[in-house]
């Protein structure tokens, strides 16, 4: 198998995944490195490096992938060739050096993007700006592996928003960088120019109408996305994105746009997101209980030091990601107990009017 590096790298191509290819850099099967850029239902378009190539995967990949608990996605690096009649089929996936992912309503864990190096999580400075949304976006982002980077969007907004980007800045962790832009403006490139170096891959995060899109046509200096009004009520918008999907920067990097993100719910276990509430973790040592919930035990250490709307978070967080570790058969045990509990208040009340 021939790789031609150089134009690989332009697509984000990096040391860990070339290590995974082994034994297959020796044979010359017609198969090739190949990155997904976009993703429809059971058809995958593929970048080498010089053309698109709309792909689908073999059985045996398709069996793979559902064995793992895993589908492909935006950004995955796959192997994969040509048959006989000029088809493409996708024969393997790498194993994805980074996944930020989330879990649906019923369970199911849903892929948003792979091989990601930086997290632009992206909100209006308008009726979406909420900081609890976004402390939980970068909990779960780090706990991906992914580095985060806090993008308020429509600065132009004037004196509320200036005040609320200082507010943001307060609230969250220092290491967070926090980058206030106005996405429809060349200086946003400017701005974010530190995270769009060559080889680095960047998804954009966020609500719909939060600007992502307009972010992503200014960072391409192209319209490769269409773009939508918002409404004035509440800040949000129409899901003119409809897919995820992969585009190559002028500086070398990628840039991986998203549809707007009504849920999300957290992919990780309740450890790995605690980790990124650290004041919490350090305070923690000093509860008088080892399993201290920090809701209303005796000798908290941590309810007197951290401010109540971010406990408040950190706690929703958790149980998010227990809901998430549950079996089908454990939530609906978990549904049924609840029934039972509001059918017996509701029995309660009754007989108190009685």
């Amino acid at each position: 198998m021939h790789i031609e590096i150089d134009l690989l790298r332009r697509l984000g191509l990096s040391q860990a995944t070339l290590a995974q290819l082994g034994q297959a850099l020796t044979t010359d099967d017609g198969t090739r490195l190949m990155r997904v850029v976009q993703t429809q239902r059971d058809r995958h378009a593929l970048h080498d490096g010089r053309d698109v190539h709309v792909a689908r995967l073999l059985p045996a990949a398709h069996h793979a992938l559902q064995a793992g608990d895993s589908q492909l996605t935006v950004g995955d690096w796959v192997l994969a060739g040509p048959d006989a009649h000029g088809d493409v089929w996708i024969g393997s996936r790498l194993e994805p050096a980074t996944q930020i992912a989330r879990r649906a309503n019923d369970g199911r864990r849903q892929a948003l993007a792979s091989n990601v190096d930086t997290a632009l999580l992206v909100m209006g400075l308008d009726a979406d700006f909420n900081p609890r949304r976004m402390e939980r976006s970068i909990a779960m982002v780090r706990a991906s592996g992914v580095a985060p980077v806090a993008v308020l969007s429509k600065v132009d907004l004037g004196a509320e928003a200036r005040h609320r980007v200082a507010l943001l800045r307060e609230r969250l962790p220092k290491d967070v960088p926090v980058v206030a832009v106005d996405g429809t403006r060349p200086q946003a490139r400017t701005e974010l120019q530190p995270w769009l170096g060559p080889a680095q891959t960047l998804v954009l995060l966020g609500a719909s109408g939060a600007g992502k899109s307009t972010l992503t046509n200014t960072l391409l200096r192209s319209d490769v996305q269409q773009t939508g009004g918002v409404r004035s009520s509440d800040g949000r918008g129409r899901h003119t994105t409809t897919a995820r999907s992969l585009h190559l920067c002028e500086g070398g990097a990628c840039i991986i746009d998203t549809p707007g993100l009504r849920t999300w719910r957290p992919d990780a276990d309740g450890h790995a997101l605690a980790a990124t509430f650290d004041d919490v973790q350090a305070l923690a040592h000093g509860c008088r209980y080892r399993d201290c919930r920090h809701e209303g035990e005796p000798g908290c250490a941590v309810r007197a030091e951290v401010p109540a709307d971010r406990l408040r978070n950190y706690q929703k967080l958790l149980r998010d990601a227990e809901r998430g570790e549950q079996t089908p058969l454990q939530r609906i045990v978990l549904r049924r107990k609840w029934k039972t509990l509001r059918k017996a208040g509701t029995l309660r009340v009754q007989d108190k009017r009685r």
